[in-house]
């Protein structure tokens, strides 16, 4: 078992004195109506991570849960002070359920098993060459206002997506590689690919629907914020928005006989992880994604009965972007000599609890080791500490240090710079405080600067930041992660939005070894592509992978049952950064008690 080091405990122990004053106050208001402005980020490290031990302490003995029995899930996972309506599944801030819960995608990846789950789609098969991909829907969908769901609605959503480039989502990403998207009947839809693409289906597979007869009236697809939306998934009615909460109920067409069993959702305004996590430990929430230090002490402790958390390690990697477009971080050798001037230890203990591990130099987290190189260190060693060489390295750059030890371009420019997080996270702004400290170790002056969500997400979208923590793609395969971090195809000018590729770094030779990962369904011959995308990826050092990302979960039996755990995981329980298609198997599962 890992011990800290007498400096990490005294960190804690220092820092549970400094948050004792913060939660006091954050105690004094209901979690649903939170302080409008954010708690500000701590200037220490060690002052953000342990506030959820002090909140378990301010708190002594179970508290009795305040949040309704009436059906509803409190749910917390995103942290914002305000919310905005904006039920639209083509933008990124949109307000859940809206993504997987009013809308639905054709089948889902199930992480945690491996499999193909059907959904809006009951199968999918490819023709001789794999050039056209069939999919084939329910005939008793309905829409949640009565109107039948048919194989026209799918193909009406894809192409929507080809007319107007600002519309996120995985159809997007397909029209990179797909000629046509065409309804052939009633349930059936043919996807005909420019080019052999077989990883395209889970992109295809992975889009949430929406009705035609909706948005085909619909002027500005990008600004609809879609107030009153009309989907097929479990939950779609808006039955009270507030700007500091909310509540969606049940669809009353959902097709699943029965389901869903509980009344809907409710989510409270949080604005940071202190209120998020204070609200959970008194077991107002039920169902929560979010960053709780000592998890085991300040939450589980306290009701063993009714009180659980399950963080499998298949997370997405978390990362420290550099914007590429910028210099000096065109420079491969700067981009690995900041990477070994991090701490990454340091990191996972005292801002993540050890709830994870340090990344290694492929970035692929846990979750694919059917594909991960035997030994990753092998690939190179700029993901592991060592102050001197990045010293010497960013020396030989010709990045020399100033009389006030500030390093500088060229051209005399000071290497000052931003680090961007969101506000009120509490783990990564924590991890952030830390890597600003290493940092100045080599000459490098940055300061952390955190942002509502809404405003993080923009800048780091559109390419306007120097440095910002940020997660990374996953799926089925490791694919979608190399396309992430090295494809072209991802890289957009700054100033658009790109969903992936935050960094702007293009390589052809990754694009290369994509195209042929996505052009066979051999499993051999992908994970020796697999094998030299990382080997691709540790020689460039595209950005800066820092460790894999827990899948945060917590949950609270008190009012309801089912949820997914260790000893009954059929899917994973996190819904974190916009939820995956997986939270709708779970929404579909739990019951009230």
């Amino acid at each position: 078992m890992k011990t800290l080091s007498n400096a990490a405990r005294a960190l804690r122990v220092l820092a549970g004195l400094l948050i004792v004053a913060l939660l006091m106050t954050a105690c004094g208001g209901s979690p649903t109506t939170p302080a409008a402005e954010p708690t500000p980020a701590p200037a220490e490290p060690a002052a953000a991570e342990p506030t959820a031990a002090t909140a378990a302490e301010a708190t002594a003995g179970p508290a009795e849960p305040t949040a309704s029995s009436d059906g509803l899930i409190t749910a917390s996972a995103e942290q914002q002070a305000t919310y905005v309506r904006n039920f639209n599944p083509f933008v990124s801030d949109n307000r859940r359920p809206t993504n997987n819960g009013v809308y639905e995608p054709s089948m889902i990846y199930n992480t945690v098993k491996g499999e193909l789950t059907p959904w809006l789609a009951t199968e999918y098969a490819w023709n001789d060459d794999n050039t056209v991909l069939t999919l084939t829907y329910r005939d008793d969908v309905l829409w949640s206002d009565g109107e039948p769901f048919t194989a026209n609605d799918v193909a009406f959503t894809f192409n929507l997506q080809k007319e107007n480039p600002g519309l996120v989502g995985g159809g997007q990403n397909a029209w990179v590689y797909l000629e046509s998207v065409e309804a052939t009947s009633d349930t059936t839809v043919d996807f005909t690919f420019k080019e052999v693409f077989t990883i395209g289906l889970y992109d295809i597979i992975g889009q949430n629907i929406v009705p035609e007869h909706v948005w085909a009236d619909v002027e500005d697809a990008v600004a609809f914020t879609n107030d009153n939306p009309v989907g097929t998934g479990p939950f779609t009615e808006v039955t009270n928005f507030q700007n500091q909460i909310y509540e969606v109920r049940k669809n009353p067409n959902y097709w699943q006989e029965g389901k869903p069993f509980i009344e809907g959702f409710r989510f409270p305004a949080y604005p940071g992880n202190d209120q998020a996590n204070l609200a959970t430990i008194n077991g107002e929430n039920d169902w929560a994604a979010n960053f709780i230090p000592d998890i085991e002490q300040t939450y589980v402790a306290k009701n063993p009965d009714t009180n659980g958390y399950w963080f499998p390690p298949i997370g997405a990697t978390v990362m420290l972007y550099l914007n590429t477009t910028k210099a000096p971080f065109d420079n491969v050798d700067v981009r690995k000599a900041i990477s070994m001037a991090l701490n990454r230890e340091q990191i996972v203990t005292v801002a993540m609890y050890d709830y994870t591990k340090p990344a290694d130099p492929t970035g692929l987290s846990d979750a694919y080791p059917n594909y991960k190189v035997a030994d990753p260190n092998s690939l190179g060693d700029w993901t592991q500490l060592n102050v001197e060489q990045a010293n010497a390295m960013l020396d030989s750059a010709g990045l020399a240090r100033g009389a006030d030890g500030i390093r500088t371009l060229p051209d005399g420019t000071p290497m000052v710079y931003d680090i961007n997080v969101v506000s009120g996270w509490s783990d990564w702004v924590s991890a952030c405080n830390i890597m600003a400290q290493n940092l100045e170790e080599v000459g490098i002056q940055a300061t952390v600067k955190s942002y509502d969500f809404s405003a993080w997400f923009d800048r780091v979208q559109k390419g306007e930041f120097d440095l910002s923590i940020g997660w990374s793609s996953g799926g089925a395969t490791p694919f979608n992660y190399y396309r992430g971090q090295m494809a072209t195809t991802k890289v957009k000018p700054v100033g658009e939005a790109s969903d992936e590729n935050w960094h702007r770094f293009g390589s052809e030779e990754a694009d290369a070894l994509l195209t042929q990962f996505a052009a066979t369904s051999d499993v051999a011959e992908q994970k020796a592509i697999a094998e030299q995308l990382q080997q691709l990826f540790a020689e460039n050092a595209p950005a800066i992978p820092l460790f894999p990302g827990p899948a945060w979960y917590e949950y609270n039996t008190t009012r309801f049952t089912d949820f997914p755990n260790a000893e009954n995981p059929y899917a994973q329980g996190s819904f974190f950064g916009g939820g995956t298609p997986e939270q709708l198997i779970v929404m579909t599962t739990v019951k009230p008690k």
